[in-house]
């Protein structure tokens, strides 16, 4: 089988209006890829950028996959909340971002939304805190359902990303 190691880092966030912010994140793959490896999701701590507006994670990815195909290839699924100072946590914003395909080192930078909801529901969300959120976690990249919510931007997630494929060679595929 065809394998693939992520090997990288959540670097953090910036451009969000919000403070106290940390991210928890999960990696989605079809039925052909089997994690041998890893874990698939996890969460950074929190942090509070004290100059400038980037929080800071610096939290490890370490993956290792084998694969017998390329349909499913692996994406990452980011949700970023922001916590307030009486430990409430509120959504900030959903993004996702395809693995890249090439080997190497990668910069990504994904960029993230959020559900806006009724009016009520915004109103309700400034003062009290909370807001909408998605039911189902997949509608964060299925472009069907996702193009019909009404939404507002979020900020952007930094991720450093190195990529190493072994045997794809074997299987027609040239890295």
């Amino acid at each position: 089988m065809a394998e693939v190691h992520v090997i990288g880092q959540i670097l953090g966030a910036t451009g969000f209006s919000e403070s106290s912010l940390f991210c928890k994140w999960g990696i989605h793959t079809g039925a052909a890829w089997k994690l041998l490896s890893g874990v698939r999701e996890g969460q950074t701590q929190v942090d509070t950028p004290q100059i400038g507006d980037m929080a800071y994670w610096s939290h490890p990815i370490d993956l290792h996959f084998a694969t017998k195909g390329l349909q499913g290839w692996p994406r990452l699924h980011l949700q970023v909340w922001s916590q307030d100072s009486f430990g409430r946590c509120q959504l900030a914003g959903y993004g996702f971002c395809h693995v890249p395909s090439s080997p190497g080192t990668h910069q990504l930078d994904c960029p993230t939304w959020r559900p806006l909801g009724s009016w009520r529901e915004q109103l309700a969300r400034a003062f009290v805190g909370g807001g909408p959120q998605l039911l189902h976690a997949d509608t964060i990249y299925s472009g069907a359902d996702r193009y019909r919510l009404h939404t507002a931007a979020g900020g952007t997630v930094h991720l450093a990303i190195g990529l190493l494929l072994r045997h794809f060679d074997r299987y027609g595929v040239e890295c």
